[in-house]
């Protein structure tokens, strides 16, 4: 018997995954002693993470919990260059707490069906409340920018009604937010002033990335790298940076039949980083 085409186009057609099912729980990947950081961001950092430990102090023997009724949710929103460990950050703070975290992309939640984006929105919420999780919204400057004044057509409408939904959310939610993003200058102010902390992540300075070419430097594979060398001579990248380019190098090495990582195949690997984002900001 043939097959009717459009009945098989339906029959491969891939079914959209359910919300509930996107937004899972998971252990955090990192802790604070795994992660290099600015002593002034670390602190900052230290700050938030040690906030369940100190929360009956302020609020219960200090009196907070009358001059601040709302205030056991603290929002934090972790921003600044990308590659400077934010992600990282919201795992280690989760890990400190002894909870699971929740991440929440953009791309999770948003729904080409208009009035969808702020149901997946709340379920969101939901999974992280009945879960005990950190909720974590990544490149949340898709999520919290600014709304559209001059609306035009159906999906202006739906763009402000996602933010509306977000901010009821942010107020009745007691518990941890965390957001991070590289482009803080697009966060509606509205949101701004609901967020309690704001963390910025800088590129490493010369201290920080001696222990990042350290740290990601493996003690098994022979080498003639000098630290101090590599943090001096390359300025202007990331904890992302540098892992890339020993990753790379070192696959390099193996490619050459190398018995050791050269440190010129390292300096090779760094300016291909370095050119690629000298294009990329021609660009703009």
């Amino acid at each position: 018997m043939p097959v009717n085409p459009k009945h098989a186009a339906d029959e491969t057609k891939p079914v959209a995954q359910p919300a509930e099912e996107i937004f899972i729980p998971e252990e955090p990947k990192w802790s604070l002693d795994e992660i290099i950081l600015p002593e002034e961001v670390r602190a900052q950092i230290l700050d938030v993470a040690t906030y369940a430990d100190n929360a009956h102090r302020v609020f219960e023997l200090w009196g907070f919990k009358r001059t601040h009724k709302f205030s056991r949710r603290i929002g934090i929103n972790l921003y600044g260059a990308p590659g400077t460990g934010k992600t990282m950050a919201a795992h280690a703070i989760a890990k400190n707490l002894g909870r699971k975290i929740l991440i929440v992309n953009y791309a999770d939640i948003e729904s080409k069906f208009v009035g969808e984006t702020p149901k997946n929105i709340r379920k969101a919420f939901e999974a992280a409340k009945n879960s005990n999780s950190i909720l974590f919204f990544d490149e949340a400057d898709a999520i919290l920018s600014k709304r559209v004044t001059n609306m035009t057509q159906a999906v202006d409408v739906s763009v402000n009604q996602t933010r509306s939904v977000m901010l009821m959310l942010m107020n009745e939610f007691q518990d941890f937010i965390i957001f991070a993003t590289n482009f803080i200058e697009n966060f509606d102010p509205a949101f701004m002033r609901r967020i309690s902390v704001h963390v910025k992540f800088t590129l490493p300075d010369e201290a920080c990335r001696k222990k990042l070419w350290r740290m990601y430097t493996p003690l098994e594979v022979p080498n003639n790298l000098d630290f101090d060398e590599l943090a001096k001579k390359f300025d202007g990248i990331s904890g992302s940076d540098i892992s890339n380019a020993m990753l790379n190098a070192a696959f390099k090495a193996a490619r050459l039949k190398a018995d050791e990582l050269d440190k010129k195949l390292v300096f090779e690997a760094v300016e291909n980083i370095l050119a690629s984002k000298r294009a990329n900001a021609a660009k703009l």
